[in-house]
C-alpha cells in the first residue's frame, strides 16, 4: 500500500489549498468571454450567479467562524454585493476568500464552530469547516472551468481528502437506514478505500486499512479520487465509475432524506 494512505490534510495545508482553488476559480472567471454563460453543472445559474454564490458563501462562513461556538446558526453578514463589472467582481471574490482564510487562521483548527452537520462523524470545529470549505470551493472551481470549456481534474491531495470528507460530513448520520443493512465500498485508484455501513443504527464510514475482499461489500464504486468526488456532488453520473454489486443501493442512497 502507498505510504501516504493514512495521511489527512493538516490545517495549514487546508488554508493554502483554499487560497489556491479560489485563485483557480477567479482565473476561470477572468477567462470567460461572458459572465452570463450558463453553468452546465448548476442548472439555471450563470457564471455570475456562481461567482456571487461562492463569494457570499465564503463571507457567511467567515462571519460564522468569527462568531465562535455559541453562534445560533450560520451568519449572513452585511457587506458589499457582488459587483457586475468583471475586475471589481474578481477583487470582491479575492476579498471574500481573504475573509474566510483570516477567520479560520485566527480561530485555529480546534475551536468549536456552528455547523449543519451536527449528527455526522465530522466534528463541529473550525478545522472541519476548513476541510468542507475546501471541497465546496474545489467543486465550484470545476464548475467554473467547465463553463469556460477548460475543465481540470481536482488536484490529487484535494480529491483524496474530499472522498473521506464527503463520506464523513454529508453521508453519516444517526438516523436509521430504512432498508436492509448494507455495506458500500469506495475505491480510489490512487490507493485508498472506504467502507460505508448502513443499518438501523445509522450510517457510518471508515477508511479501510488495505485491500478488501471483493465480496465483502454489497456494492462498490471505483475511480480516481477526483471522479469519486465529482460523482458524490452530482457533477458526473455515478454509473460513469466502475461499479460492482447491487447498483440499486446507490439509487436508494440518492433518494434517502434522513430526518
Amino acid at each position: 500500500m502507498n505510504g501516504r494512505v493514512h495521511e489527512t490534510l493538516e490545517f495549514p495545508a487546508l488554508l493554502r489549498l483554499i487560497d489556491e482553488r479560489s485563485a483557480a476559480f477567479r482565473a476561470a472567471v477572468a477567462a470567460a468571454p461572458d459572465l452570463d454563460l450558463p453553468v452546465p453543472t448548476c442548472p439555471e445559474w450563470t457564471l455570475f450567479d456562481l461567482a456571487r454564490h461562492l463569494g457570499e458563501g465564503r463571507r457567511s462562513w467567515a462571519a460564522t467562524v468569527a462568531a465562535g461556538p455559541d453562534a445560533p446558526g450560520r451568519i449572513t453578514p452585511e457587506g458589499p454585493a457582488a459587483p457586475r463589472e468583471r475586475e471589481a467582481l474578481l477583487a470582491w471574490l479575492a476579498d471574500s476568500t481573504r475573509h474566510l482564510v483570516d477567520a479560520l487562521r485566527d480561530a485555529g483548527p480546534d475551536r468549536g464552530c456552528w455547523t449543519w452537520w451536527a449528527t455526522s462523524q465530522s466534528p463541529q470545529t473550525c478545522g472541519a469547516v476548513a476541510r468542507h470549505q475546501l471541497q465546496e470551493i474545489a467543486v465550484h472551481t470545476y464548475d467554473a472551468q467547465l463553463t469556460v470549456g477548460a475543465p481540470r481534474p481536482l488536484p490529487d491531495d484535494v480529491a483524496l481528502d474530499g472522498v473521506e470528507e464527503f463520506l464523513s460530513t454529508c453521508c453519516t448520520t444517526t438516523a436509521g437506514w430504512p432498508h436492509g443493512p448494507a455495506a458500500v465500498d469506495y475505491h480510489a485508484t490512487e490507493g485508498r478505500s472506504w467502507r460505508q455501513r448502513l443499518s438501523a443504527d445509522g450510517v457510518r464510514a471508515d477508511r479501510l486499512p488495505g485491500p478488501t475482499d471483493a465480496g465483502a461489500a454489497d456494492v462498490s464504486a471505483r475511480g480516481t479520487a477526483g471522479e469519486l468526488v465529482l460523482a458524490f456532488y452530482g457533477r458526473i453520473p455515478m454509473d460513469s465509475l466502475d461499479l460492482e454489486g447491487d447498483r440499486g443501493l446507490f439509487d436508494l442512497l440518492d433518494e434517502w432524506e434522513p430526518e
